[in-house]
């Protein structure tokens, strides 16, 4: 099972349908899951017509779906943006600054790092640099 983590904390899934990995996908796909090794510029057939991308982290210390997401903002996906796997909270705020709208994680990971924690981080917009400059 898994948890989505948004800005008011943790919810079950509401997607109901699978996701279709994108080497299987056609472009007019809804749920499209991508590996964190896709260049993003593949990816701009899926931007308007995809409902939600799920981007993997294999690794917390794997930074390339954060690449993902904010090039997919660029490109003009409106889409929902996830993030799916080994993330953890202190990296929230950053998933969302580069366009992510919820975070996927499993329940072994929600028990050790509890919804508090999360929603902690949830407030993103106020600790970001130029919240600190404009101060």
């Amino acid at each position: 099972m898994s948890v989505l983590v948004t800005d008011d904390g943790f919810r079950a899934d509401d997607v109901k349908t699978g996701f279709v990995m994108l080497g299987e996908a056609a472009n007019d796909v809804a749920f499209l899951d991508v590996p964190s090794d896709t260049a993003p510029k593949s990816l701009e057939g899926f931007c308007k017509t995809a409902a939600v991308i799920r981007v993997d982290f294999p690794s917390f210390a794997d930074g390339r779906g954060f690449t993902i997401a904010r090039q997919l903002r660029r490109m003009g996906f409106t889409g929902r943006l996830r993030a799916r796997g080994q993330l953890i909270s202190d990296q929230y705020a950053m998933a969302r600054r580069c366009g992510f709208d919820e975070v996927e994680i499993g329940d072994d990971l929600a028990a050790r790092q509890p919804e508090a924690d999360w929603i902690y981080r949830a407030k993103w917009q106020d600790h970001d640099y130029q919240a600190r400059v404009r101060g």
